[in-house]
């Protein structure tokens, strides 16, 4: 799932134009030139801001969606601000053109909180026979610190404590379980099983006993005072992805203390830069010098992920927690561009083809076939889903029968005697026999298929099951 925005490296390509704007403020400098007691990575400037754009990159695009869900009463994607759901409960179609690669499997609930002043309290109700939901905790990092749902937690309803880094006091009576976060800014996206367009006011329903408190309010006692006001700066897709990032990451820094005792060497290499918490930036201070090593590393930031998108295939791995992801900030990156906010392998995959068995790129003027053996369906406790999406777009396909998605719930899906599943992937109709099993693809043009499976199997959440080849018929 990825929210409103041009996929990998919007605003990239004209990185080289943008000009060098000055900004309010306190002037900001590279500190001290390459040292050789720098026994963190390269010493290099421009190379120690290419590697920070990289640790950057899911900040910020963390940031595109806190803007435009919590900061934006305009933008269609509007939360309400912070502390507060907002429940979707509705059949995406290509009209729905805020976020790209969306499912139909589960319907969202956003939710922003700000934990300076104090955790707040996420309630959940007993889940329903049938119902999958699963609610995701994320940090500024775009790093899962925690899930609740009926994988998770369990089936039964329950109030768990979401804290910030700077909490340790103890958990009140009628917690089941503390989540705790590297930063006072974290995101909700819970995900509920729609069952079908009957399914809508159940699921309305059930999502309405989602219930978010401050911890105060939930145990009933004094509230704490409020945090200080924040100057949230304006969302420019341009700026922030360009050579300025610095300046975005030096705020959002500040909702990160104390730093993850891993990353005390780093953040001392990129303190060499003008990187700090709350630290003013202004690129056009700069000596010329170090304006082209911020420039050129930004630059080169931006070649090192797009590279790298390049050869990455498979969620597997992609997404996860501090622990899981470790210091691979390249992953971490990757992850942000290609699927922001996806799950982790134990709670969902994602796997998918863009090329034929051939290596030929899929496109709407031919048709496929994807046939999978009795032993090849995938291996999903919950269920399965197999989506179709345009590509460079990644938004749903237009057709004449409005079915963008087949899954192991779809109704009038046909197996074969011995088991076998084949999905008809065109643009035309493939017969009244096969109508059940038909994924209309666009008349012309590229697209990809994704395959998601929810509670994946063990071999599945490490590879073991690999997308079905998708075989060019005509």
């Amino acid at each position: 799932m990825i929210p409103s925005r041009r996929l990998l490296l919007a605003g990239a390509a004209s990185l080289g134009g943008i000009g060098l704007m000055a900004s309010c403020g306190p002037k900001s400098q590279i500190s001290a030139p390459p040292s050789d007691d720098d026994t963190a990575g390269s010493s290099d400037p421009r190379t120690i801001v290419r590697d920070a754009w990289i640790y950057a990159y899911p900040m910020i695009m963390n940031y595109a969606t806190l803007a435009k869900q919590t900061l934006d009463p305009a933008n269609p994607g509007y939360v309400g601000g912070f502390g507060k759901f907002r429940h979707y409960a509705q059949f995406f179609t290509p009209a729905n053109r805020d976020i790209v690669t969306p499912n139909n499997d589960t319907p969202y609930s956003w939710a922003w909180l700000d934990l300076r002043a104090e955790p707040w309290v996420l309630t959940v109700p007993a889940a329903q026979a049938g119902r999958y939901y699963v609610h995701q905790w994320m940090d500024l990092f775009t790093q899962i610190f925690g899930y609740v749902g009926v994988r998770a937690t369990g089936e039964g309803p329950g109030s768990y404590l979401i804290a910030g880094p700077k909490w340790n006091g103890p958990p009140p009576a009628g917690i089941a379980k503390v989540l705790k976060a590297e930063s006072d800014i974290v995101v909700d996206l819970g995900r509920t099983s729609l069952l079908g367009p009957s399914d809508i006011a159940a699921l309305k329903a059930f999502q309405a006993q989602y219930k978010l408190q401050p911890l105060s309010a939930f145990a009933k006692t004094a509230a704490p005072a409020a945090a200080p006001a924040i100057t949230w700066p304006a969302w420019d897709e341009k700026k922030w992805l360009g050579p300025e990032f610095i300046g975005l990451l030096n705020f959002l820094l500040q909702f990160t203390q104390p730093p993850a005792a891993s990353e005390a060497g780093l953040m001392a290499r990129f303190a060499k830069v003008g990187i700090g918490p709350g630290k003013p930036f202004d690129l056009a201070s700069l000596s010329e010098a170090d304006r082209a090593a911020v420039i050129g590393g930004a630059q080169d930031g931006q070649a090192a992920l797009k590279a790298k998108i390049a050869v990455t295939k498979s969620s597997i791995g992609l997404f996860g927690s501090r622990e899981q992801l470790g210091d691979d900030y390249l992953k971490r990156a990757v992850a942000a561009a290609m699927g922001i906010y996806g799950n982790a392998a134990e709670e969902a995959v994602y796997v998918g083809a863009d090329q034929d068995s051939t290596g030929q790129p899929l496109d709407g003027a031919s048709r496929y076939e994807i046939r999978l053996a009795k032993d090849q369906l995938p291996p999903a406790k919950y269920f399965w889903s197999a989506t179709l999406y345009e590509l460079p777009s990644r938004l749903l396909s237009e057709n004449s029968i409005n079915r963008y998605s087949l899954g192991d719930r779809s109704p009038g899906l046909k197996f074969g005697d011995d088991g076998s599943l084949t999905i008809y992937v065109q643009h035309n109709p493939p017969g009244a026999d096969n109508q059940g099993n038909w994924l209309p693809s666009p008349k012309s043009g590229p697209f990809n298929v994704i395959f998601r499976l929810y509670g994946p199997s063990q071999p599945a959440q490490t590879g073991g099951w690999p997308p079905p080849s998708v075989r060019k018929v005509t």
